[in-house]
């Protein structure tokens, strides 16, 4: 049973259809929710789950690195009385891991496995299709068009280094079978364009 009443996830859709949004929108929030439904049977807590891919983009500036914890904060603020306080920890600590992408280490399983579906799941786009990638990329520029050219492919060049330098860009099984070599041939060939652009 979902843990979102209708008033709170109209707010959160209303968020999520603002002009400013070209990649964490709505639309990406329903890709992570056909994918939660997707691997619903390998989830503990499915409606934990739902609610962390509601919350983790719900503040969202760009110009600021606060954006999860805040995210987080939103969460345990509108979800108190609804989810028990491990549950909500639980939510929030999910959210807040969206920040890097990694599980945190003292997360133990099931938690564990279901905050590495939920972080793989929002890095799915990383493993799409060459065009779909594209359009994911030209997106995210949009989302930081305040900045200046040269420090965007600096910046960015930075970010896909840093994933491709993990062992895995996945943490889960699942889907390190299904999209981790399509992601390193994306991020391969993004960088290779942006460090064109660099020279």
């Amino acid at each position: 049973m979902s843990l979102l009443s209708d008033d709170v996830r109209w707010r959160l859709m209303a968020i999520y259809s603002g002009a400013d949004r070209h990649y964490h929108d709505l639309h990406h929030i329903e890709a992570l929710l056909a994918l939660a439904k997707e691997h619903a049977r390998e989830i503990a807590d499915n409606a934990a789950i739902e609610a962390a891919i509601w919350f983790h983009d719900a503040v969202y500036d760009p110009t600021k690195s606060d954006n999860e914890g805040k995210s987080a904060e939103l969460a345990t603020e509108l979800l108190a009385g609804v989810a028990g306080k491990e549950r909500l920890e639980f939510i929030a600590a999910m959210i807040r891991a969206s920040a890097n992408h990694r599980v945190p280490v003292s997360m133990q399983a099931p938690a564990a496995d279901d905050c590495a579906l939920f972080l793989d799941m929002d890095l799915a786009i990383l493993g799409s299709p060459a065009e779909e990638f594209a359009a994911y990329e030209r997106a995210v520029r949009q989302e930081y068009d305040w900045v200046p050219e040269q420090q965007w492919l600096a910046g960015r060049s930075q970010v896909l280094r840093n994933f491709l330098a993990r062992p895995f860009i996945y943490a889960s099984p699942q889907f390190r079978d299904s999209h981790e070599a399509a992601a390193r041939s994306n991020l391969k060939r993004s960088l290779a364009l942006l460090e064109d652009g660099l020279a």
